[in-house]
């Protein structure tokens, strides 16, 4: 007897379907449409076939960005990620204290990009700001605005300190799911505290420190509005990240066609190095 299948649950996923149509399909290809044509305004366009892509490979502009958002990103996933293991592990699992420091680690993920930017960049004032004053106090020589070392100290500790609450919170997940028979077998072979991060709690976190690897990753690389506020891309260019360079290209030059082709760019390196994380931390997890 044939089997008949009821196709009616779809119309519970079309809305769903419709707005994805809408809020990435269709702005999707309307750059791919902008990527390949050139235009002088009054809303004439001009083909150009791959010319701006091959224009935006061969730039030593695009080239630098994206090394500075990798060197961000691999520095940002190098403080966080063990910072947030770390202070997981020393977080309490029982009475009060859970939820103190629960709504503790919340907090600064709950602060918008924007507000971030700007409290940093009163906090890094040297004639007002707290940060600034103090460092210059003790006979630092500290200036973010001036000095592209500052700058990216700077923008690196605001990022650290918005973010790593968020691979604390999902560490502090995979600790508290792990099992009591665990610790107390440990116990009784006499494992050292090593022992039970070593072979217990780590593959334990293997799948959220996964996630949080991914998400971090790819924030990271796409960050724009904290450094915009806190230096504006500068001192110079050390600060000016792809995403800040592509709004410049975009908004400041109006480049239309080139910001079009540095989009999708943009958007295959994140997938691709996304792929290759996800990859390579997968088949690391099978081997375990």
């Amino acid at each position: 007897m044939e089997k008949s299948w009821n196709n009616r649950a779809w119309f519970m996923v079309l809305p769903v379907l419709v707005l994805v149509a809408f809020s990435a399909v269709v702005p999707l290809m309307t750059v791919v449409n902008y990527s390949v044509q050139d235009t002088f305004g009054n809303n004439e366009f001009f083909w150009a076939g791959t010319e701006w892509f091959e224009e935006l490979l061969a730039s030593d502009r695009f080239w630098e960005a994206m090394g500075r958002n990798l060197v961000f990103s691999l520095v940002i996933l190098a403080i966080e990620v063990p910072l947030g293991i770390f202070i997981a592990l020393n977080m309490p699992r029982k009475g009060i204290g859970v939820s103190v420091c629960l709504v503790l680690m919340a907090l600064p993920l709950l602060v918008p990009w924007n507000v971030v930017g700007t409290i940093w960049q009163v906090f890094g004032r040297v004639d007002i700001g707290l940060l600034g004053h103090t460092l210059e106090a003790i006979g630092i020589d500290y200036n973010y605005v001036s000095d592209p070392i500052d700058a990216w100290i700077t923008v690196v500790l605001m990022d650290v300190w918005h973010w790593t609450s968020l691979v604390v919170l999902l560490c502090y997940a995979g600790l508290v799911s792990i099992p009591d028979a665990y610790y107390q077998a440990a116990r009784i072979d006499g494992a050292s505290r090593w022992a039970v991060f070593r072979y217990i709690q780590l593959p334990k976190m293997n799948r959220v420190l996964l996630i949080a690897v991914l998400l971090r990753f790819m924030d990271s690389f796409m960050i724009y509005t904290e450094p915009f506020v806190v230096t504006g891309g500068g001192p110079g260019n050390s600060t000016t990240f792809l995403s800040i360079d592509l709004v410049k290209m975009a908004v400041g030059q109006f480049d239309l066609g080139p910001a079009a082709a540095m989009s999708l760019v943009y958007f295959l390196i994140i997938l691709l190095l996304s792929w290759v994380f996800y990859t390579v931390m997968t088949n690391r997890g099978v081997e375990r």
